[in-house]
């Protein structure tokens, strides 16, 4: 009966040795985890942080904002030294132009003949114009062309043998362009063709 019953209680404990495990306590992981999210929140990127975030973002704004006044105020200086100099290479090429008209005006006054002072203004002409080339000035031509209104200012229209209707006649003051832009249209006379024979009867 004792080996009996010894064998009964061999057989029972299987069956009771999960009860007593399930009453085990379970391994501390969550406060493994706690731990963890106490390191990160004293690591230096939790909210104890934000301060010292926003001062950072705020000195960079600061920065930025002092910086972009400063270019502002040397772009501001940059414009009003071109606005204000912005002619000082076309003035250079006209110096030389006034020179040579002051040398003209001193020759015609110490010879009696005009000649010289004829060849001189021609000259001076001539080296004005080059000048004004440099910079993109070019007169609008007139002798020959076709009326443009765009370019040419009619002052008068009169009837022509020679020149063809709507063509020019005559320049009484050059026009000039600069580059693809009218400075001043070329003032001009121009033709209304032929004059008939019934018009030239009535004013016979």
């Amino acid at each position: 009966m004792k080996d009996r019953k010894r064998h009964m209680v061999n057989e029972s404990a299987p069956d009771e040795a999960p009860e007593e495990q399930a009453e085990v306590p379970p391994a501390p992981e969550s406060q493994g985890d706690g731990e963890a999210t106490a390191t990160v929140a004293g690591d230096g990127t939790g909210a104890d942080d934000t301060p010292r975030q926003l001062a950072e973002m705020k000195d960079k704004y600061l920065r930025l904002a002092a910086e972009f006044d400063n270019f502002k105020r040397l772009a501001q200086r940059d414009l009003r030294d071109q606005i204000r100099f912005g002619n000082e290479q076309l003035i250079k090429e006209l110096l030389p132009v006034v020179d040579n008209l002051e040398r003209a005006i001193k020759a015609a006054k110490d010879s009696k003949s005009g000649d010289g002072l004829l060849e001189g203004v021609h000259l001076t002409l001539k080296q004005l114009n080059g000048a004004l080339g440099k910079f993109g000035v070019q007169a609008i031509p007139t002798a020959g062309q076709e009326f443009d209104p765009s370019s040419h200012q009619a002052v008068a229209s009169v009837p022509s043998q020679e020149v063809p209707d709507k063509h020019i006649v005559e320049e009484f003051q050059r026009g000039y362009r600069l580059h693809d832009r009218i400075l001043r249209p070329a003032m001009v006379t121009v033709s209304s063709g032929a004059e008939s024979t019934d018009e030239v009867d009535r004013t016979s």
